[in-house]
């Protein structure tokens, strides 16, 4: 016999805007860097899914950004080469797995992160 599945709820007109938007930042964060957190953070302060997610994403483009600095000092002794690359995968990753955790409703911390913005 087959168990019938429990219907899965839809989420409300507001709560899918915000994910929405979320997906979008954390998406937005790998080709644009800081800007778009930086934008959805400063103008919808009002809910706070939305707000978790776009501080993430601005806490971790600082880092990367700070990353990029020390990589392009290290690169003069061979060594920031690496830590380019080491740059480019981890925002990739980071990035999209901060866009499933906010198409699942949930929270996402970067592992690595310097946590600037609370």
């Amino acid at each position: 016999m087959d168990n019938p599945q429990p219907p899965v709820p839809q989420p409300q007109a507001g709560q899918t805007d915000a994910k929405t938007i979320a997906i979008l930042v954390w998406i937005g964060t790998i080709f644009l860097g800081f800007i778009p957190s930086l934008i959805v953070f400063l103008l919808k302060k009002d809910d706070e899914f939305l707000l978790d997610h776009t501080r993430e994403a601005l806490n971790w483009s600082i880092t990367v950004l700070v990353g990029w600095f020390a990589s392009m000092i290290l690169t003069f002794i061979l060594i920031g080469l690496l830590g380019y690359l080491v740059l480019i995968v981890s925002n990739l990753v980071f990035c999209l797995m901060g866009a499933i955790k906010a198409s699942n409703n949930q929270t996402f911390r970067a592992p690595v992160c310097l946590r600037l913005i609370k």
